[in-house]
């Protein structure tokens, strides 16, 4: 009996770390795919090979105990190019650190499915189209920073649903109409320390006396 159940758990064990390997294998081909869509004129991403065991020995990648990715960190690597979709499969990133490149397109709807996610950092990059409301299923989510791209379009209210969110910083881009009550009521109901919507083309901003809240908020509405 003893023998069986010790074969169970080493069975059980080989199982768990099989299913390790076969996560950081998928999570390495979603960033090999990602390294493909980029230009790299640095060669910030040459460790980033797909044949290696898994994508924890690449420069600018933290991965957690059970090998999974938990950060990205590239900021200011001189990166071009597009996010890609796929990056919303890494669900153990806990920080991504894109800010100050030249990234283009849409921020992907499908990073709203990063349900570990702390910080998304993408400020200073060349983004367009519209903020994705799925940003607002991030409910982990702590600082949000997307400032001085050429975002467009209304702020979605779902970014109201982040009662974690300490910084919402979304100034220097292209946005209309007005911030949703729901955003705003963060400061109340939520954590939020910053929000500063500041040098877009939003409608009745001011600047805000409220201690908490130490930039630009729109509190009144037309």
């Amino acid at each position: 009996m003893a023998a069986q159940t010790g074969a169970a758990v080493l069975l059980a064990s080989l199982l768990l770390a099989l299913a390790a390997i076969a996560s950081s294998n998928t999570e390495g081909d979603i960033l090999y795919a990602q390294r493909q869509a980029w230009n790299d004129p640095n060669g910030v991403l040459q460790s980033w090979d797909p044949t290696l065991a898994n994508p924890c020995y690449w420069f600018h990648v933290s991965c957690n105990n059970e090998n999974s990715v938990a950060r990205v960190d590239l900021g200011n690597a001189g990166i071009s190019g597009p996010l890609i979709p796929k990056l919303g499969q890494l669900k153990s990133l806990r920080y991504m650190e894109l800010y100050e490149n030249k990234m283009s397109g849409p921020i992907p709807a499908t990073l709203g499915n990063l349900k570990r996610l702390i910080s998304l950092d993408l400020y200073s990059n060349h983004l367009t189209s519209t903020i994705p409301a799925s940003l607002g299923n991030i409910g982990s989510l702590r600082f949000l920073r997307i400032h001085r791209n050429k975002l467009a379009g209304g702020i979605p209210a779902s970014l109201g649903c982040l009662t974690k969110l300490l910084r919402l910083e979304l100034q220097e881009n292209m946005l209309t109409g007005t911030v949703p009550p729901e955003v705003l009521s963060l400061v109340l109901v939520g954590e939020l320390t910053k929000l500063n919507v500041a040098e877009n083309n939003l409608t009745g901003t001011v600047r805000s006396s409220k201690q908490k809240v130490t930039t630009v908020i729109q509190d009144t509405f037309n």
